[in-house]
């Protein structure tokens, strides 16, 4: 993201880096030497010298305690940019913690937060081909998209802050669900002596359709490039998954929604990680997990 960041906005423009891995943001910038590329020592630097802030990061806390360290002390229009910043937070967290970010960043008069989660992972990131949900007054919109368009392909505008969150737990409770299904079809097809590959195929042009059997089946080689045709090694992580369908579920008991299948399903993915074969791997493992065929 940062490297497509670089490359498309103007040359004259700071690119600020920060990550609790020092060693990342030292080897981005020596790959990029002589651009113009500052790796910050604290989050507090960048927020001091950036007009515009883009975090990702993994949970709730971190965004609360990131944010936290940025605003304070109270004093960002007064130095650097001398303007309000822009706080654009792609981390996927629950509404309801990122609607209290919101009001840390409003409250403080110091900038506008828009919450913008993405889909496509580290290949998309790496391509420049993620899709972002964002959440956002409509007036944000234009300057939003034309931030995210450099790191993506698609900006989906769901309505106001929140809305982004919302609409990314709803996909990817949905993806936890197909993929589980997935990997049962799959395994209960070839147990009664189906060809995988040929199942797969009229799974891809019936009603059974999705992200899951097409792109990324759980089956060695069915799909050449899957996870699961090197070892489910990449991909998304059964721990990612598992993240978001906790957050799905509780944001859908916070709002009254019924939820039939998504414990059930959290419980799957809870018990892949304790399988010493299985954990730390594509959430397509779940195939391996239930015994399939490799």
């Amino acid at each position: 993201m940062a490297k497509n960041l670089r490359a498309k906005i103007p040359k004259s423009d700071k690119l600020i880096v920060h990550d609790v891995n020092p060693a990342v943001t030292g080897q981005f910038a020596e790959e990029h030497a002589g651009q113009t590329i500052q790796v910050a020592e604290t989050v507090r630097e960048i927020s001091e010298q950036a007009e515009t802030i883009i975090t990702v990061l993994p949970e709730p806390h971190h965004v609360q305690n990131v944010l936290r360290a940025m605003l304070k002390p109270p004093t960002l229009l007064k130095i650097g940019p001398f303007k309000p910043r822009l706080f654009i937070d792609c981390s996927t967290i629950d509404p309801k913690n990122s609607r209290a970010a919101s009001n840390a960043v409003h409250s403080s008069g110091q900038g506008k937060f828009v919450d913008a989660p993405m889909s496509g992972g580290v290949v998309g990131a790496s391509a420049g081909t993620l899709t972002f949900m964002i959440g956002a007054s409509n007036d944000m919109v234009k300057p939003v998209n034309d931030i995210l368009l450099m790191m993506g392909k698609r900006v989906l505008h769901m309505g106001e802050q929140g809305a982004g969150l919302k609409g990314k737990l709803a996909n990817n409770y949905l993806l936890g669900l197909n993929n589980i299904a997935t990997c049962e079809a799959m395994n209960m097809g070839i147990k009664w002596g189906l060809d995988p590959k040929k199942l797969a195929e009229l799974i891809n042009t019936s009603t059974g359709r999705c992200w899951p059997s097409e792109v990324n089946n759980p089956v060695p080689y069915v799909v050449q490039n899957s996870p699961a045709s090197r070892g489910y090694d990449g991909g998304f992580g059964t721990s990612l998954m598992r993240k978001d369908m906790k957050l799905a579920l509780q944001a859908a008991h916070e709002s009254g929604a019924a939820s039939v299948m998504g414990h059930e399903a959290l419980s799957v993915y809870d018990l892949v990680e304790t399988d010493d074969n299985c954990k730390g791997k594509d959430f397509s493992v779940v195939y391996r997990f239930l015994g399939g065929k490799e």
